[in-house]
């Protein structure tokens, strides 16, 4: 806690200097308030009062009705006022012509810095998460029912105006078995991870259906005669393992709720969404339209639409909880073997903390390789019916064509025409989805999306912290969590904060000046690395620097034989994964299970 107070002090001080502002009396604020309230005054107080900034720069004016808890005087609070006298009026409230750019980042960095630092939530948070969780899939199932038979079949209808040629291709290559299976990194609901995720012990019957197992757990059908999968049992659909609930750390009020998913259910997910992905990057007008992989598109239509104000971003709540499997059902009608590869692939159970196993109305949580693009392709299609709506007739290709470059969706970043905002939302809250109000921005110059803010055109993008200080260099996540706040700090061009950061981190490591490609935990500057001696070859000349070296184990988990073998097939090309370049790659895999850090000579570049 006091390194975080040391910080946000230095962070105030410098910002104070940039906009010719004291911040003593907020300083005072600041430390009475935490004394008070603890580090949710950090955490949770002032990202609120942040959020409440945005919004008044969104509709132009401070309403008495935001900044609950914090004194005011005249038209605007004190706490921040010198910074908030350089963008409102201080007598009206109102939006200044000309408002301070440097302050309006200033106010958004001293507030936003602390509200996602990775700590976990109480119990009784934690407690009301789950209770949000349940209480969400009761409103799924409500939103089910009250849906009409009419607007199953307009959804529909886009659906196939807009994805037509992909999912028929999709469908296709699912029918011909044209798919290829692959195991992420994480966590698994049966417990299995690296390499002992390629010898499954248990395969349901209804994945076994569209995704047979003797084609997919062995490297050829010769194995399948040989009996090797004759440990494998075949699950029923009423004894399939649910996926596991469970809380990760997000915000100090809140934790992220993710369902960790059956090794074989994710197996399966895994292919779909390679090739859905790959059908929708592949088109032209599609690919503009969503995207998967690169958030740069959405940043600056965000950009842009701070500029000119034609663009809307807009944010979901919730919004993975919220996607209906009635509605992925109806999205896939006309493709039978893409229809029956997603029913296969998903999970219908949950098992949540506290509450049991529970069936579910959502397509999945977060936790499943499908839930990302399968909600984006939701969310698209809910959006041209909006957009639908407002033109007054059906959608044409022509008007898909005009419409790229002013739509775009990246899992619940959502970037519409402001024209059809209205309609938009008034669509995407009919389906039974909930649009943030307080993270949706259209009427002022202030946009957000893909994590970058804009206001006017000008990046006002802050850094944030993710842990707390390290205590000693044992801390490893939290040392080099540190030196990449300290270098994000730097290029922002907060140099006096930097300086401070520079002495803490020296406590802990030796921080030499290394570019920004170096193995080395050390220093990023605009002048260049810093050699402290040479390493001298036949050929070359290697400048070194003393510095931390991340190091990194990965769990011990064998692979052998046929499996082992299955795992090579498995690679996407040359370049994928380990199996061509590590040596350990069958007997060590999986997300690291420890990270340490050792001081040693390393390259400087």
């Amino acid at each position: 806690m006091k390194s975080l107070m040391l910080l946000l002090q230095e962070v105030l001080l410098e910002r104070g200097t940039w906009c010719r502002t004291s911040t003593s009396r907020d300083w005072k604020t600041i430390s009475a308030r935490v004394e008070h309230e603890g580090l949710s005054f950090l955490t949770i107080a002032l990202p609120a009062f942040a959020k409440d900034f945005e919004k008044s720069l969104d509709v132009g004016k401070v309403d008495r009705n935001l900044f609950q808890g914090f004194s005011w005087k005249g038209g605007l609070p004190r706490f921040l006022g010198g910074f908030l006298d350089l963008v409102f009026d201080r007598g009206t409230g109102l939006l200044l012509d000309s408002p301070d750019i440097e302050a309006i980042r200033s106010v958004r960095q001293i507030c936003l810095m602390f509200g996602k630092v990775l700590i976990p939530c109480s119990d009784a948070r934690n407690e009301a998460a789950i209770d949000g969780y349940i209480e969400c899939e009761k409103e799924v199932r409500a939103y089910d029912n009250r849906r009409t038979h009419g607007m199953y079949q307009e959804f529909s209808r886009m659906s196939v105006r807009l994805w037509a040629d992909v999912f028929t291709d999709v469908d296709a290559r699912i029918y011909d078995v044209d798919v290829m299976p692959k195991h992420g990194p994480g966590q698994t609901a049966d417990r299995l991870t690296g390499n002992r995720k390629y010898r499954q012990t248990e395969w349901p019957e209804r994945l076994d259906a569209v995704f047979p197992h003797g084609e997919f757990l062995v490297p050829n059908l010769r194995y399948t005669r040989e009996g090797v999968l004759d440990y494998v049992e075949l699950l029923e659909p009423g004894a399939e393992r649910p996926v596991k609930v469970t809380l990760v750390p997000k915000t100090l009020k809140s934790p992220r709720i993710i369902a960790m998913e059956p090794t074989a259910m994710m197996y399966g997910q895994q292919a779909i969404a390679e090739i859905l992905v790959e059908g929708i990057e592949g088109d032209d007008i599609l690919s503009s339209f969503v995207g998967f992989r690169d958030q740069t598109p959405n940043q600056e239509m965000a950009r842009i639409g701070s500029l000119t104000g034609t663009l809307a971003t807009l944010d979901l709540s919730e919004a993975s909880d919220r996607v209906s499997n009635q509605l992925v059902r109806t999205l896939v009608t006309h493709w039978p073997h893409l229809a029956g590869a997603l029913d296969a692939t998903r999970s219908r159970k949950a098992d949540v903390p506290g509450r049991g196993v529970i069936r579910l109305a959502k397509y999945a949580s977060m936790g499943s390789a499908l839930c990302f693009p399968i909600e984006a392709l939701v969310f698209a299609t809910i959006i041209f019916l909006g957009i639908q709506d407002e033109l007054g007739r059906p959608l044409t290709k022509r008007d898909l064509k005009s419409l790229k470059g002013q739509v775009r969706v990246y899992g619940d970043d959502i970037i519409v025409p402001v024209d059809y905002v209205q309609a938009v939302i008034r669509r995407l809250e009919d389906f039974g989805l909930r649009v943030n109000a307080g993270k949706s921005f259209w009427t002022g110059k202030f946009r957000e999306s893909c994590g970058k803010e804009y206001y006017a055109g000008e990046d006002v993008t802050i850094v944030r912290v993710r842990r707390v200080f390290p205590s000693s260099r044992q801390d490893a996540d939290e040392v080099i969590s540190l030196v990449s706040l300290r270098n994000q700090l730097y290029k922002a061009g907060s140099w006096r904060t930097c300086m401070w950061l520079d002495d803490e981190i020296r406590k802990l490591i030796p921080f030499p000046v290394v570019s920004d490609t170096s193995p080395v935990q050390g220093r990023h500057s605009f002048l260049g690395f810093q050699a402290e001696r040479y390493e001298t070859g036949e050929t070359m000349q290697r400048p070194l620097v003393k510095g931390a070296i991340v190091k990194s184990t990965l769990p011990r988990n064998s692979v052998s034989g046929e499996f082992a073998l299955l795992k090579y097939f498995l690679r996407r090309d040359a370049n994928d994964s380990l199996p061509a370049i590590d040596r350990e790659h069958l007997t060590r895999s999986g997300r690291p299970d420890s990270v340490d850090i050792k001081i040693r000579w390393a390259s400087a570049i």
